[in-house]
């Protein structure tokens, strides 16, 4: 039995105590036969790709990937832009900024240790939810996703420190200034000097001078803040029922992990505050940036958890979800997710509360579609009709309306 693949029928959840029961699944490594039930043709956009098929959708990220990677590498490893002033003692002989005099330390957790965790850690558990999830499109997008946000986030970062930089903690230390100097400083009173009076190791004194922003922070923000949107997600921790007190303690120990990791640079005096804060800040905004990019909304529980796809836009609306195979794209059985019916209506924030059904919106292709467009329609539970029409070109959809009573929902305009 293989490990992605969807399953050939929903789960019949109960909303109340069950999780639903468990049904095997065929294989993501497995290619599916397709045929044209409806249960087919719900599940036909999560399915595996070919090998072809993939690598041809996502050359491009993985060049993009690689030629920021080198790029970043390559300003990581260039001296500092700026030529920084700073004091060392007053006239008096006292140090003037002691904040920058702590001793060098060992880091307690190094830089690549950081970004190993950062990276793997979220990996290894998109892998622990295909367990129920099993989708081929959830992993590939949860791992890309988090591979756009470590990345971008960390050449943000190296950039930010070799144009800008600033001092750290034991930057006095690394720098061991010449007290025998006997040539006069610059500024007021000729207290400050630059980097040319320093005498200890060129390397320790070029990391000395890149201190904003943290890149250990960024790396950890980067990838466990995407691991925390995934998990609400899959969870659906803020969504439309009570969950358990587990999945909030889940839900936040990789923003804790991400704390961490920041806050150990204070112990070890590697980093200033701002330092961390303006890392968090980056990581953070790279990793919404990223899952909003692969994952069809950061925020809403009816979305949140549905892959994005790149032949095909997923079109938002009201009604009992169909998703194409997404429904079940979840960890969690409670309240009827995982099933068709467990889908919620419209009325959460940020989404249109009229229109089609959350669906991916057929793709035109052919000199057919080109020529006549395409159209499809389903009717739902509630007998409204709702149709999709394409172009072939510009993707322009309208919707029959015509309003719908006597049903327990009220009236609704389809």
């Amino acid at each position: 039995m293989g490990f992605f693949n969807r399953r050939s029928a929903p789960i019949d959840a109960n909303t109340t105590t069950a999780t639903g029961a468990h049904h095997d699944k065929p294989g993501v490594f497995s290619r599916r036969h397709h045929d044209t039930t409806t249960a087919s043709r719900d599940q036909a956009w999560n399915s595996r790709p070919t090998f072809g098929q993939w690598i041809k959708a996502t050359a491009f990220d993985i060049v993009s990937m690689a030629v920021m990677g080198a790029i970043g590498l390559g300003v990581y490893m260039a001296d500092p832009a700026p030529s920084r002033s700073f004091a060392i003692t007053f006239q008096d002989g006292e140090v003037v900024y002691p904040d920058f005099a702590y001793p060098l330390r060992h880091e307690i957790i190094p830089i690549w240790a950081a970004a190993l965790l950062a990276a793997l850690v979220p990996i290894v558990i998109f892998l622990i939810c295909q367990v129920r999830v099993r989708s081929f499109w959830d992993v590939n997008n949860a791992t890309i996703g988090l591979l756009y946000s470590l990345i971008t986030a960390a050449v943000f970062q190296v950039f930010i420190k070799w144009l800008i930089g600033g001092l750290r903690p034991h930057f006095l230390a690394v720098c061991k200034p010449d007290a025998s100097q006997t040539r006069a400083g610059n500024g007021f009173r000729q207290i400050m000097y630059d980097r040319s009076i320093c005498t200890g190791d060129k390397s320790e004194i070029n990391d000395s001078l890149e201190s904003m922003p943290s890149g250990h922070t960024t790396a950890a923000f980067a990838g466990f803040v995407f691991l925390y949107l995934y998990l609400n997600a899959k969870l659906k921790v803020f969504a439309n029922y009570h969950p358990a007190m587990w999945k909030l303690i889940a839900l936040y120990a990789p923003v804790l992990g991400a704390c961490l990791i920041g806050g150990a640079l204070t112990i070890d005096e590697y980093h200033n505050w701002y330092d961390i804060l303006a890392g968090a800040v980056i990581g953070t905004i790279m990793a919404f940036s990223a899952y909003r990019m692969v994952y069809a909304s950061v925020w809403d529980f009816r979305f949140n958890h549905i892959p994005l796809l790149r032949h095909a836009p997923f079109v938002y609306g009201a009604g009992r979800s169909a998703f194409d195979g997404f429904h079940d794209a979840v960890w969690t059985r409670k309240a009827g997710w995982g099933t068709h019916d467990g889908s919620t209506w419209a009325g959460a924030p940020f989404d249109a509360t009229e229109g089609p059904r959350g669906t991916m919106a057929q793709a035109a292709t052919g000199a057919g579609a080109s020529a006549g467009g395409a159209m499809r329609g389903s009717v739902n539970e509630r007998g409204m009709h709702d149709g999709i029409v394409g172009n072939g070109h510009g993707h322009r959809y309208s919707i029959e309306r015509r309003p719908v009573a006597g049903s327990r929902y009220g009236e609704h305009m389809v």
